[in-house]
């Protein structure tokens, strides 16, 4: 099958949150099953270059529109870890991908409607015709939009199309005339069933254009499949995807197995293996070793050397991941004789002092360590060196982070909405079997909840040791690599397929009628 990803972020060259690695580790599994993938990013001026292999030309002279003006593209390609990699530059006055940032510009709705025609305009000029046009969340939503409405009557022609959405609470909302500068009349696409949007009437969302014109839509876990149907997950789009929730599909995100692999990481002081540990002896093993990596965590980041346990966070700072229970957690931990590591940073000024005055409160202390940036290295020893990853998220559509903490040993105590939701299930509580329970989770998204299962927690960590052993135990034998999901994906791609070719078969039978004026 030959797959075209067209998508804003791919890791490790431009990334931002969860959807850059979810495109990288789903394509590297479906290169490994033997498929054809190409992925169309923008061509950045901050994506980190020293990670492309054999950049150069691919396309030249690639004109594109932007309202009743052309503009010339360049289209690059390059190889990352075996995927082949197609990168759009503009020679566009507005300098749409050489800002020094992938998103939070003014004019995001011009910059990514304008790669979207672009990309596709690229597939038609080349040639190429894909049995799979698969695109990521609002950025690129206009592509199966433009495929329909635009591409279709030109001739072009694709197996099917399908929209992933990786966070609801971004959706694109703009002006009609967006449309009109990338070649569709924006007006006709007012109204309630097209892309009008549900909160501001006098609105386009693209999102919702990309879910009434995908062939397939996805959501990142199966429990927020469930959830973007209801007022509280839908962000005002709950009815539309109620409305198409025939062609709507959650499959649960994996994590790359060789990259957050303790036992191979090039970024840990000491290396150990946590699948197929099979007994307490082994897991004690592992414990020493994870020991060392504590040892080395603690010396870096200036902590006291004793018995506590280590709680962290690894984190965007942001509204969704619920800062406010992060340092509630911070002063809960402490409180309770443990320590606290937090990495994350935020895009938002208020939130970035807020947590800025937090790290010089602590800076002394010995018992915590606030850090405001984005270290990859030191994620890596953080996942290893803690006892526990605290994630108490307000809305979380899949989260990766649960899956890394079990993959390094690390017990995940989460909020129970989303994807957590289908990947930690309470020791104590959950109705799932006990070989299956492998972390703590609370319901509500507030101090008592974070303090139910934070105490809990802290309390077997100390004084219930063959509890904690099999918990972790539990916890390291899931495999949350991306040979699960893969196939989820290449079973909806053929129904995608199968619909189209149902559809022309469809349309070749009936007569046409001529209107004679």
């Amino acid at each position: 099958m030959y797959i075209v990803h067209i998508a804003s972020e791919l890791a490790p060259v431009a990334k931002v949150g969860g959807l850059a690695d979810v495109l990288y580790g789903l394509s590297k599994e479906q290169v490994r099953l033997g498929h054809t993938v190409e992925i169309i990013l923008p061509k950045y001026d901050c994506m980190h270059f020293d990670q492309l292999q054999n950049l150069k030309v691919e396309f030249r002279e690639l004109w594109s529109f932007d309202g009743p003006d052309r503009y010339n593209n360049t289209i690059w390609s390059a190889n990352i870890d075996g995927l082949r990699v197609l990168l759009v530059e503009p020679h566009h006055p507005q300098y749409f991908f050489s800002r020094g940032v992938i998103y939070g510009c003014h004019d995001d709705i011009d910059r990514f409607t304008y790669f979207s025609r672009t990309a596709i305009e690229y597939l038609f000029k080349a040639g190429k015709q894909p049995d799979i046009l698969h695109v990521h969340d609002w950025p690129t939503a206009a592509v199966p939009l433009l495929y329909k409405e635009m591409y279709t009557a030109l001739g072009y022609k694709v197996g099917g199309t399908v929209l992933t959405i990786h966070n609801m609470e971004h959706q694109g909302r703009c002006h009609p005339s967006i449309l009109n500068r990338i070649g569709l009349r924006g007006e006709n696409y007012l109204s309630p069933d097209k892309m009008q949007d549900p909160s501001m009437p006098n609105l386009l969302n693209l999102l919702k254009g990309g879910i009434e014109t995908a062939d397939r839509v996805t959501t990142v876990s199966p429990n927020y499949e469930k959830e973007v149907q209801t007022p509280e997950g839908g962000f005002g789009l709950q009815d539309v995807l109620v409305q198409n929730r025939r062609k709507l599909k959650g499959i649960l995100n994996g994590i790359d197995e060789e990259f957050w692999n303790p036992e191979l990481d090039r970024f840990l002081i000491e290396k150990y293996a946590t699948h197929a540990l099979t007994s307490e002896a082994q897991v004690e093993q592992m414990l020493e070793r994870k020991a060392e990596n504590k040892k080395q965590l603690r010396t870096h980041l200036g902590l006291k050397n004793d018995n506590a346990p280590i709680v962290a966070a690894v984190t965007r700072l942001v509204p969704q991941k619920g800062p406010h229970l992060i340092k509630h957690a911070l002063t809960r931990t402490l409180g309770k004789g443990g320590q606290f590591v937090l990495l994350g940073s935020s895009p938002i000024p208020a939130m970035h002092q807020e947590f800025e005055e937090l790290q010089r409160h602590y800076q002394e202390s010995g018992q915590a360590a606030v850090l405001l940036d984005k270290d990859e290295a030191l994620a890596h020893l953080i996942f290893a060196a803690a006892d526990m990853l605290i994630i108490p998220s307000l809305f979380e559509p899949c989260g990766l982070t649960q899956m890394i903490a079990l993959r390094y040993g690390t017990v995940p105590i989460a909020r129970r909405t989303g994807g957590l939701a289908d990947t930690v299930f309470d020791v104590d509580t959950s109705l799932k079997p006990l070989l299956e329970r492998n972390g703590y989770t609370f319901d509500f998204p507030d101090a008592e909840g974070v303090n139910w299962a934070l105490d809990r927690a802290l309390h077997d960590f100390k004084s219930e040791r063959k509890k904690w052993l099999a918990l972790l135990m539990h916890g390291m034998r899931v495999d949350f690599s991306w040979k699960h999901a893969a196939p989820e994906y290449l079973s909806l791609y053929q129904e995608a397929i199968q619909k189209n070719a149902k559809s022309k078969s469809k349309n070749a039978t009936t007569p046409k009628i001529l209107k004679i004026s």
